[in-house]
């Protein structure tokens, strides 16, 4: 390829991040405004004053407890599934027994099954054993709907593992569990990222299973709190944005932090041998 042939690959690539990129820059200059600036002036015009206290507002007023849960829940979800489907997929791939497929396949018919469809088989579980207003049955159900597809994309990467390791660790006298936490598990890092970014991108955008089985808004997390807001500033259109930033901000950090170790993990599961 000749250099008018990049120029025109980065010309093109550069409209596109423009594209992406430009939304969030209008939404977090739409957070600085207030109302007035927002409907008589021009939507792509810059702030004529910064107004930070838009976050403020929405911070003080209740905002930050809806935050805060969204973190720990997500962060816990998130570490039971990718220890659970860790767990599962070292057994399946690595060690040999019976049912290691027809178990296998149990786990893979979780991704033809409508994630919404067990809401009301869900809730009266939960209602059974009084789980439900507990935050811990949004990590259950977080956890269980993820295992299949973070399984999947752990299989890939556990196939191209070489035996050898493992053949060596056990004529030293390690036991399968030291095994599996000291050595197997510390080399699927580069693929446990993909799974961390999408687990967190699900976890933390899903609104209907805390809808159903949340009521108290001191365990409501954020997809779901930020409507309370919605209402109660249906005039004060700046702070309505400043929620929105408040609840994108930490995906977008996230995918920066991780954005390589993603593509690391996205081609060492997909090349096998």
């Amino acid at each position: 390829m000749g250099k008018v042939g990049y120029f025109l690959l980065y010309l093109c690539l550069g409209i596109v991040a423009v594209f992406q990129i430009f939304p969030i820059i209008w939404l977090f200059l739409f957070s600085l405004k207030d109302n007035r600036e927002i409907f008589s002036g021009s939507p792509f015009a810059m702030p004529s004053e910064l107004r930070w206290e838009n976050y403020l507002k929405v911070w003080e007023s209740g905002i930050g407890t809806y935050f805060f849960n969204s973190i720990w829940i997500t962060v816990v979800a998130i570490i039971f599934t990718i220890l659970l489907a860790s767990m599962a997929t070292f057994a399946i791939t690595r060690m040999q027994w019976k049912f290691n497929k027809l178990v296998l396949g149990l786990f893979m018919v979780g991704l033809m099954i409508p994630i919404h469809s067990a809401i009301i088989p869900l809730f009266s579980m939960f209602l059974g054993v009084n789980l439900i207003d507990n935050p811990w049955s949004i990590v259950i159900t977080y956890t269980a709907y993820n295992l299949p597809i973070t399984m999947m994309i752990l299989l890939g990467f556990y196939y191209t593992l070489p035996r050898e390791i493992e053949e060596a660790a056990i004529i030293d006298g390690c036991s399968i569990h030291r095994m599996f936490f000291r050595i197997i598990l510390p080399m699927t890092i580069p693929v446990m990222s993909t799974t961390v970014i999408i687990n967190m991108i699900y976890n933390w955008n899903e609104f209907v299973f805390v809808n159903t089985f949340i009521s108290s808004d001191k365990y409501k997390t954020l997809t779901v709190g930020i409507q309370n807001f919605i209402g109660q500033y249906m005039t004060d259109w700046g702070a309505i944005g400043a929620t929105l930033i408040i609840s994108v901000l930490p995906i977008i950090l996230a995918f920066i932090f991780f954005s390589n170790k993603v593509v690391e993990g996205i081609s060492a599961s997909a090349v096998k041998g």
